[in-house]
């Protein structure tokens, strides 16, 4: 078995990416199965799953610009493809699977849930703290949020070659 420090930073971009993917798709697939009559409480007044489409971006922000959306969705997705194989390092590489994942599952819920090309509304189903109004999101959304957190925290911490 090869040891992660021996993959190649696309292997390790497209595996992070391809496991969110998975699980993204997964996880809407049980919400949309599950939630459609009505939220599921699991700690009262501070976490439910509650199904919502969203056809704006991330956390409820730009009701109604999905297509737009999309198509900077599409054009991360194809940066990333190509500047992957540069990273320095498989944290860096992961980072970049993560929203990379992030992006292609939100990006399946555009293109194949609406009636046109890229208008399609994405799934939210976590909802943290109801009463305190914090947006509803999907792991789509949690991997690209963890890892633009991560790209960020490399380039602010990283010591000069």
């Amino acid at each position: 078995m090869r040891r992660l420090s021996s993959l190649s930073p696309r292997a390790i971009a497209l595996g992070v990416a391809a496991v969110v993917v998975v699980l993204d798709r997964l996880t809407k697939w049980w919400a949309v199965g599950n939630l459609s009559d009505g939220p599921m409480v699991i700690v009262d007044d501070w976490f439910q799953l509650r199904l919502l489409e969203n056809s704006g971006a991330s956390f409820g922000m730009l009701d109604g610009a999905g297509s737009y959306i999309a198509f900077g969705a599409l054009i991360a997705v194809v940066i990333i493809g190509l500047v992957v194989h540069k990273l320095e390092s498989g944290i860096e590489s992961a980072a970049m699977g993560l929203v990379l994942g992030g992006a292609v599952g939100n990006l399946i819920d555009r293109i194949f849930r609406g009636d046109g090309l890229f208008d399609g509304s994405v799934i939210d189903f976590i909802d943290i703290n109801p009463g305190f109004n914090f947006p509803t999101f999907n792991i789509a959304d949690s991997a690209i949020t963890i890892g633009a957190i991560l790209a960020v925290s490399i380039a602010i911490f990283r010591k000069p070659a």
